[in-house]
């Protein structure tokens, strides 16, 4: 509409100057060509004579168009554009903040005429009170996803990763940006797994629609191992329609582990439990088995001294004896599993006792061909001990790594201690087959031997847990991922010397 009288036109002037937005036209180089003049709105422009100005450096004082500028977008396509505000932090940095928020192309009316763009903006600071509450609103939820406890992943229905907080990124093995620029939610499962917790969520059966409580999987991380977690998983509707899922990712990791640890914790106490039932029968039949096997011995010497027999009596005889004799050494050996015989602990150097030990044993014909490498740590301090039952102990302990290699192979001793520990450590490894799984939870159980009858009691690795139990010490033993079993030993630095037992 072309308006001819000047009273409209005046009128029409008038409402542009009340209207409450801010109008301003500018060249296609954004310099300021008008712009309405009401004091109220008329915040940015803070003088009378703008005209010329560039309207970037008047409105910002910025060397260069506004990033969000929909000014620049109509130079660039001729069509109208709309902008919104964006903010990005809490300064309004001016780079990212842009206060007009629609413009559109006017045509020049003559030759004369260059070609412009009118910019219109809406009403800024209720604007700007509304963005900065939602601002600090989503910096408050963005916050509170990241510190989450738990790992909080979020994807849209195509499987792409929209929220992946902190726990998540320990989890996963992936960083933030790598999940959100590439990751498929579907990569965070084993293959198919991602498929079946949908169908539960769908099902209803795990929690309710859309929901699955409490479900136990394992996630698989960046570099292709898996991770136990406890996942609560739920969809996102807008409607009826799907258009997100979200999961919280429990770490199970340190569960698991303290559940190993309780585990063994049991497993400890119930072998010393039974350590201590079987040392007293065992004394007891140690006790009541001596008298006769002493006697058998006696009187079976005397017959062999004072009577002319022929050979075959003699033979006999001496096998009775020998038998006995054998009799007497598992005896011998019931009584110390049962601690029965006298002990006497005083400071000692433990690797002497280690290299001790080894120097009784590296030279019978099972070792020649095991190598021996023995690593001391001399900064140990002497520790409270029996010297006769760590002996013991370690002779046991060698002589099994000895048969295990079946006399060919590598036995490692090594001490050592271990920083902040009050605990001396040791080590026997040895190149054997390693220890079955399914004779693992017996290994220490008094009479249990993989040794052919008659070439072993089973009470030597069961003497050697209650010794060092004795000496509030721990003994442990598992299989070597290369191959062959370590055994070991730890022993306090400090205790209270054991007043002699008769």
């Amino acid at each position: 509409m072309i308006y001819g009288n000047k009273v409209e036109n005046l009128y029409l002037l008038k409402a542009i100057e009340t209207i409450k937005r801010q109008i301003i036209i500018i060249s296609h180089d954004y310099r300021i060509l008008a712009s309405n003049h009401n004091p109220q709105i008329n915040y940015f422009l803070k003088r009378e004579n703008f005209e010329g100005v560039i309207c970037y450096h008047a409105l910002f004082n910025l060397d260069s168009p506004c990033r969000n500028c929909p000014a620049t977008e109509v130079k660039r396509t001729g069509k109208p554009a709309m902008q919104h505000i964006v903010i990005e932090n809490d300064d309004y940095e001016k780079n990212n903040l842009c206060s007009c928020i629609y413009a559109y192309p006017m045509a020049p009316e003559s030759d004369t005429d260059e070609e412009s763009i009118v910019v219109l903006d809406f009403d800024l600071p209720s604007l700007f009170r509304y963005d900065e509450k939602r601002v600090t609103s989503n910096a408050f939820l963005r916050n509170l996803i990241y510190s989450a406890a738990d790992g909080v992943i979020a994807a849209d229905m195509k499987g792409k990763i929209i929220i992946f907080n902190k726990v998540a990124t320990e989890i996963s093995g992936y960083s933030r940006q790598e999940a959100i620029d590439y990751l498929n939610i579907c990569d965070l499962y084993p293959p198919g797994d991602a498929q079946k917790i949908m169908q539960r969520m769908r099902s209803g059966k795990y929690g309710g629609k859309g929901l699955l409580k409490e479900h136990k999987q394992m996630a698989v991380r960046k570099d292709g191992s898996t991770t136990p977690i406890r996942l609560n998983a739920s969809i996102v509707y807008e409607g009826e329609k799907e258009v997100a899922t979200i999961g919280f990712f429990h770490d199970m990791r340190e569960a698991k582990r303290l559940e190993a640890e309780i585990e063994k914790m049991q497993v400890q106490l119930l072998q010393a439990e039974k350590m201590s039932s079987l040392g007293k029968l065992a004394a007891g039949v140690a006790h009541q088995l001596n008298n006769p096997l002493g006697g058998i011995t006696l009187f079976t010497q005397l017959m062999l001294e004072e009577y002319d027999l022929n050979g075959d009596a003699r033979d006999d005889l001496m096998k009775i004896q020998r038998d006995a004799e054998r009799c007497s050494a598992i005896v011998k050996e019931l009584l110390e599993f049962a601690r029965q015989t006298k002990r006497e602990v005083k400071l000692q150097n433990l690797n002497k006792i280690v290299g001790r030990t080894l120097f009784l044993l590296r030279n019978q014909a099972i070792f020649q061909n095991i190598e021996i490498v023995e690593i001391y740590d001399t900064s140990i301090p002497e520790i409270p001990a029996d010297i006769q039952q760590l002996n013991h102990v370690f002779m046991n302990i060698i002589l099994n790594a000895a048969d295990a290699m079946e006399g060919s192979g590598l036995l490692e001793i090594r001490t050592f201690l271990q920083p902040g520990d009050d605990m001396v450590h040791i080590t026997i490894t040895d190149t054997g087959p390693g220890i079955p799984d399914t004779i693992m939870p017996t290994i220490f159980e008094p009479f249990f031997t993989t040794k052919e009858e008659g070439k072993g009691t089973g009470l030597g690795l069961s003497m050697a847990y209650g010794i060092i139990e004795s000496h509030h010490g721990k003994i442990t033993v598992e299989n070597r991922v290369q191959g062959g079993a370590i055994f070991s030993i730890t022993l306090p630095m400090k205790q209270a010397v054991d007043a002699p037992s008769a």
